[in-house]
């Protein structure tokens, strides 16, 4: 959406402080032992006293109130209770919601306890890599040489891009227009940003893979040449300069 009015940034801001705060509370929730459902069940009752409603069930018909998505899975994992959380495992969480018929979203990677898998470098690079797309962006700025930017820096750090799973539009709704804010340089993509247009901006940063396949369970994705992957995600808006981060009260970069 393009925000036209100061009473839709404050909603927006209302819903992503929401999204946000979850966030936070559930990565410092987690902790060995525990099943992702459980995790994901303290995620939906936050939800629940802010007022809000997960965008994944009321818009998928997803069986989790969050994505949660461990070690080898990309991203849309399902809250499970035979999935017990591990020391050192890579945790994805990934949260949405709408709250008074505004949309935000959210997410962030980070590795449980101590760092015995040699998780962290990929995380600390994901989130790198975020930080830097989203401090070039503002008005005018073409779209796809933030992906270039993106697919770059994986690159020169070791890593690849999953080029499937991309950035896009929110506000009115989960995902709107633009689209397909990709983490790679696309020759043809001519669009650019435009000033006080909201987008959750995000990065799938891989130690192998390049595409995201769906697996038998129809939701959870994996990649295409396995490995691992990091993502981080802020709800942002442009401006003529630095953008706004709506959701930076779930202090992924801290």
């Amino acid at each position: 959406m393009s925000i036209s009015k100061t009473t839709e940034l404050q909603a927006l801001k209302r819903v992503s402080d929401v999204v946000a705060l979850t966030l936070k509370e559930m990565r410092q929730y987690a902790r060995p032992g525990m099943t992702t459902k459980q995790l994901d069940d303290f995620g939906g009752e936050l939800l629940s006293r802010f007022g809000a409603k997960s965008a994944p069930v009321i818009t998928y018909g997803f069986p989790g109130w969050t994505c949660i998505s461990i070690n080898q899975e990309v991203a849309h994992g399902i809250p499970s209770e035979k999935t017990v959380l591990q020391e050192g495992d890579l945790i994805n969480i990934d949260v949405s919601a709408m709250l008074n018929g505004y949309w935000a979203d959210n997410g962030g990677s980070f590795v449980l306890g101590r760092d015995i898998h040699q998780h962290q470098q990929l995380v600390d690079a994901s989130k790198q890599i975020l930080q830097q797309a989203i401090h070039q962006i503002k008005g005018g700025v073409r779209i796809g040489d933030i992906g270039h930017l993106i697919e770059t820096k994986a690159k020169r750090n070791g890593y690849t891009v999953i080029k499937n799973l991309c950035g896009h539009g929110v506000g009115k709704g989960l995902h709107e227009e633009p689209d397909h804010i990709c983490n790679y340089r696309d020759p043809y993509d001519t669009r650019r940003f435009r000033k006080n247009t909201v987008i959750a901006l995000e990065t799938f940063i891989s130690t192998k893979s390049t595409f995201a396949v769906e697996s038998p369970d129809g939701w959870t994705l994996v990649g295409n040449r396995g490995g691992y992957v990091a993502q981080h995600e802020h709800t942002i808006v442009i401006t003529d300069g630095v953008p706004l981060i709506l959701t930076e009260k779930n202090e992924i970069w801290n």
